[in-house]
């Protein structure tokens, strides 16, 4: 299949190099020139141009918007426009209406899974479809994932994805909390670990993140400034439905702290800095 990844930083390249070794025809583009990723072009618009699935993967609303701007010039009529990016609901739903506008379809189909995952081709896609169009580009999807989770309409796979990053956010903050509770108490941060193997408290994040715990090596696989922004988002989807997700209000609280420190970039378990700073 004829494919452009719009969007190249920690999942995209990714994607881009799989979707290239699985043989198909891949044009890329990214804001910043990154010409070593197969098929890199000048702009979005050649890079969609006679593309059957386009792939967006930016990092927030007013990207995928202006990213849309400048490719929809070039969509194929009936081409598919995937859009990966973690973003607003009504977001969601007004790059449909662009891209439906221009004659082509859309899939609402932001995913879990960090870097490794990608790597790993363990993706998790949770999938807004209203006119049955995954089922044209299943097969390419399953090489690159775990499972392909179908929501509903468009629209219901970004509230999911919001929600899902909410409870990610809070593990994370309370495994901080947990893991440097302990070492103050002078328990061996291995050994910390090793119990948490047998508590019920333990959660798959841990196995995830303990390596950067351990090591203080804060090199993102997911970022602080994103999860943030994805919280930003969750607090709005529950003021729009009468929630006032309190819990979620503090943990905003501390990624905005981390991101004001200098911390944007780094991975969200960086979070422990913050904790350790009182």
């Amino acid at each position: 299949m004829r494919i452009a990844v719009l969007g190249l930083g920690i999942i995209g390249s990714v994607w881009a190099r799989h979707l290239a070794s699985d043989g198909h025809q891949v044009r890329t583009w990214n804001r910043s020139a990154k010409p070593d990723v197969p098929g890199f072009s000048a702009n979005p618009a050649s890079a969609v141009r006679d593309a059957e699935l386009i792939l967006i993967v930016v990092a927030d609303s007013p990207a995928v918007a202006a990213v849309l701007a400048a490719a929809v010039p070039g969509l194929t009529k009936n081409a598919i426009v995937a859009q990966h990016s973690t973003i607003g609901v009504d977001d969601t739903k007004a790059a449909a209406r662009t891209v439906q506008a221009a004659g082509a379809r859309y899939l609402d189909m932001p995913f879990t899974g960090s870097k490794p995952a990608a790597e790993q081709r363990q993706n998790v896609f949770f999938v807004g479809d209203d006119v049955g169009a995954l089922t044209e580009v299943e097969a390419i999807y399953r090489k690159l994932a775990k499972a392909i989770l179908p929501m509903g309409g468009i629209g219901q796979a970004a509230a999911v994805k919001l929600a899902f990053n909410l409870l990610i956010a809070g593990i994370n903050q309370s495994m901080c909390e947990s893991f440097e509770l302990a070492s103050r108490a002078g328990i061996d941060p291995q050994v910390y670990f090793n119990a948490l193997d047998f508590n019920v408290a333990k959660s798959s994040l841990a196995d995830l993140k303990k390596p950067k715990y351990l090591s203080g090596d804060w090199s993102p696989q997911f970022s602080i400034k994103h999860m943030h922004k994805d919280l930003r988002l969750a607090l709005a989807l529950g003021r729009e439905h009468g929630l006032g997700l309190a819990t979620t209000t503090a943990v905003t609280h501390a990624y905005a702290t981390a991101e004001a420190a200098g911390r944007g970039d780094e991975d969200f378990a960086a979070l422990l800095e913050i904790v350790r700073q009182g």
